[in-house]
Parts: C-alpha cells; structure tokens; sequence
C-alpha cells in the first residue's frame, strides 16, 4: 500500500495562530438572531471593533461579525462590510479567482460578490446566481448586552474553493474583512490593509467532525468519512438518510478514506489499557493480509495545529490515539489510499489487542465491506451528424430552416455501475451555455452503467441559438465517495462552427 506524505497547513513563524471553526451540528438559519441558537460553541475571534464567529458543515461556512462597537441602528447600506477569500491560499491575490462578497447598494440583506483584479481593484458585482446570503442585525448577543450592528452570513464551501474531502491537510481558507460604522463613524480592517496584501490574511480552519448520532455508528469502525458505517450495505455501497449532511446514493468508495472509531469504544478500550490495533484488508477473491499505512493528523494545541504522525510497528500494530485530545480528525483509525486498488468489494477488518503475558490476544475486531471503485466513467461523443453527413471537428457547417439540425450520439458508461449523472451541453459566445441532454441517478436504476450510444435527440434535431463557434462538451460523474462527498468525473469536448442561413 502506498504511502501517504501530508502537507503542513501552516508556517508558524510568518502568521498568526489559524483561527478554527467549529461544526454545526444542524443548518443555522441567519434568519433568526444571533441570540436565538445555532451558534453556541462557535469559534470566537476577537477583533478590534468587535468578535468573529465561524461554524462550518459539510455545504456552508457560517460566519458573525458581532460589532459591538457599532452602538448606531443606520439604516440602508451607510454601514457595509467586505469579506474577503483567497480561493487558491496561495496568500496572493489571484485576479479573477480569489472573491470577495460586499452589499448591493440600498439593499442591506442581498450579498453581492465580485472577484479581485489587483490590489485594492475588483470586478464588478458578478450576475451569476449564489447560494451564499448576508443578513444584518441590531441586536444584543453574548459578548455585549447593548444592541450593536451584527452581520451574519451563509457562504457556500464551493465559492470559496473549500472541501471536507482534502485527504492530506485540514481543510482551510484565508480570510479578511472591512467593517464601517457611520454612527460611530469608524472603519475598520481585520488585517490592517487585507485587501491591498494577502499575505496579512488570517487563516480560517474548518471542522469536519461532527458528533454523528451513536445510534448510526457502527460498533468499532463507527464510520468511514463522515459515513455511518451502518448505512453500507452488503455490496460494499453506502446510502445516507435524507437530510443527512452527506448525502449519497448506492455510492462506492474510492480516493483517500478515513477509517474512523466509534467514540464511545474507543474510550472504553482506552480506559481499559487496550490501545494496539492491526487493520486487514482482504481484496475480492484472496486472502487478508496487513493493511500498512502511514498519516498525519493535526492536533489542537489551544492555538494551533501541530502535526502528529501514526504508521504501524513492524509487525502490524498501530497505536491507538487518546480519544479525549482534540485532533483535526478525531478518533482516527486508518487513513489509507485506495488508488491502486482494481475495482471490487474488499473487506476491511480492525481487530484490537490486549497484552497478556508474553502473547497479544485480540480482545475486539469489526469487519466492513467496501466496494471500492477509482475508475472515472467513460466519456465520448461518437457522433455529430447534420443530415447523413458526419461532421468533424472544427468544421464549419451551415444549418438551414427548421427542422434541419444536428443529431449526437454520446457515451457515458461505468461498467461498475457506479455512474452519479451524465450531462451533455453546448457552450458559445462569452460564457453562454445551452443545455442538450442530462440524466442522473435514482435508487430505481441500481447499479446503473449509463448508456453507450445514445441518439440525441431522440427525434427531430438539435438546433443551435445563434450562429457562432461551439464547444459540445460531455460530462460523467462517478457515484464514489470519500466519506465527505462525491469525487471522480470524465469529460471530452468537440468545437463546431455552426452558421443559421
């Protein structure tokens, strides 16, 4: 098995200590106020003018800026803020990548975004449609008993280039903001400048361990990510209640996976003086045999994460962490890669030991089964036909009066039958797109394959909105997890010149 090498998420003698969000255990709804719940247990982060609070999921960061400093119940948008991303944590401004989100003009509660062009420079508002959301407040909270301008927001993870998947660091950001006050007039920069020098920054830690209900864990491996083990079924494939904060459907693994420990055992065995472990892996067809990996995981010293490192003795045994240190994964069993494994169900034993006498006697074990599957699906465009005619790439073709048009045979094909979604769409012009055909998955189909030369349309032709270049793109999404979503797509495009006489 290969081995893992992990990545510092910090360089401790150029920036100040990460500032950690915590998770939210339920959605938080920024509709109500900051008082009524939801942001208990939030990381807190003092400021001059006032507090940061930060609670993440798997979908939002949820962010309050509590100014309790700002004693002035301003109306409009006199009082705004800007809060700033670097998408790409490279600590430098990225023109036309890294964000930043500000208010739409005499709409205090409509959260506009925009991306930087340089220093102090930046697009205007984007018209593009967001997830994200800002809801401004005047209020008391836990940390002044005075009403005050508070700022909540809902920013969506993707906006902001951030997944619980990352296998070999904690997953981060970093980030600045602007507070103004017109009553008291101040205006204030959290770093001093942020907006002119990334490197001043603050990082922003996210959390990807929620407290998953004891009733869904399973006895020993309690999950595998952020997935229930008892939601696997007998073929290796996991399915999520609704609602659940990682949802999928009949979903294989694949990627990097966390095997994780059930709370509750894993104290129990600690206490009991049980702390050696092997891990098993037996592959589809053969024999068990030792599962060897090296890791890290990040712990909590009280202001930053400091990184441990776990492999096995030479002779198998791992030793198991104290469950009651905060580390960036908790209860952390096995992280391995699945990379290099042929698609299959293997079956993943852990077994605990307790020494007694001369001999290690196994005193607990579970064993999962995990269809894994690293393979993306098949994509291609077999053909484009204007009449009887094939029409090759770069072509430029004219089409007359309707109905004349184009017809597309597509492939998009998993033979494990792991396939998420296949979309089939044009794009032209500045940034314009026309979808063709789409399908994705349902729990009726089952082990769904996809389709392989599939006519579209299924009658009559297709038929372009303008004249202009094309680019006819296919997409394949696999139904493969990592414990923390869905990973894997194939895609393949073909250009056209399509004129409407």
């Amino acid at each position: 098995m290969a081995k893992i090498r992990s990545l510092s998420i910090t360089t401790p003698l150029l920036f100040a200590a990460p500032f950690k969000s915590e998770w939210a255990q339920t959605p938080i709804d920024i509709n109500t106020p900051l008082s009524a719940g939801g942001w208990e247990d939030a990381g807190s982060l003092k400021f001059s003018r006032g507090f940061v609070l930060a609670k993440n999921d798997a979908k939002f960061l949820y962010l309050a800026l509590d100014v309790v400093d700002d004693l002035g119940n301003d109306t409009g948008t006199n009082d705004y803020f800007w809060l700033s991303f670097d998408k790409n944590r490279d600590r430098a401004i990225t023109a036309n990548q890294d964000v930043n989100y500000g208010l739409y003009p005499g709409q205090p509660n409509k959260l506009g975004r925009q991306y930087y062009l340089g220093p102090g420079t930046w697009t205007a508002l984007l018209p593009d449609p967001s997830l994200s959301e800002v809801r401004q407040e005047f209020g008391s909270s836990e940390n002044s008993s005075a009403s005050h301008r508070i700022w909540k927001f809902k920013i969506d993870l993707q906006e902001i280039n951030v997944a619980l998947s990352w296998p070999l660091s904690t997953p981060f950001t970093y980030f600045g903001f602007r507070v103004r006050s017109s009553n008291p007039a101040f205006t204030t920069d959290f770093p001093g400048d942020f907006y002119k020098d990334f490197t001043k920054l603050r990082q922003l830690v996210f959390s990807r361990k929620p407290v998953i209900s004891p009733s869904l864990l399973g006895p020993l491996i309690g999950s595998v990510g952020l997935i229930p083990t008892t939601k696997i079924d007998t073929t290796g494939r996991a399915t999520t209640d609704p609602g659940y904060f990682i949802a999928v459907q009949n979903a294989a693994f694949g990627g990097t996976l966390n095997l994780i420990g059930n709370r509750m055992k894993t104290q129990q065995l600690w206490n009991d003086g049980i702390k050696k472990y092997k891990v098993e892996i037996t592959p589809p067809g053969g024999s068990a045999q030792k599962l060897i990996s090296n890791w890290s995981n990040y712990r909590w010293t009280g202001s930053t994460y400091a990184l441990e490192s776990f492999a096995a003795s030479s002779l198998g045994f791992y030793e198991l962490a104290n469950p009651s240190i905060d580390y960036s994964i908790d209860d952390l069993l096995i992280q391995f890669p699945t990379s290099a494994l042929l698609p299959g169900l293997y079956q993943i034993k852990v077994i605990f030991y307790k020494r007694v006498g001369p001999l290690d006697v196994a005193v607990d074990n579970q064993t999962i089964g995990l269809f894994i599957d690293n393979h993306v699906p098949a994509v291609n465009i077999d053909s484009i036909k204007h009449g009887a005619n094939e029409v090759s790439a770069c072509a430029i073709e004219t089409i007359g009066a309707a109905p004349d048009g184009l017809k597309f045979k597509i492939t998009a094909n998993d033979p494990e039958g792991n396939l998420l979604a296949a979309n089939f769409y044009a794009t032209y012009g500045a940034g314009l797109a026309v979808g063709i055909y789409s399908e994705n998955y349902t729990p009726a189909l089952g082990h769904w394959m996809g389709f392989s030369g599939k006519t579209i349309p299924a009658s009559g032709n297709w038929r372009p909105p303008q004249s202009c270049a094309y680019s006819f793109i296919i997409v394949a999404s696999a139904r493969t997890t990592n414990g923390y979503g869905y990973i894997g797509q194939n895609s393949t495009h073909r250009n056209l010149t399509l004129l409407l006489s």
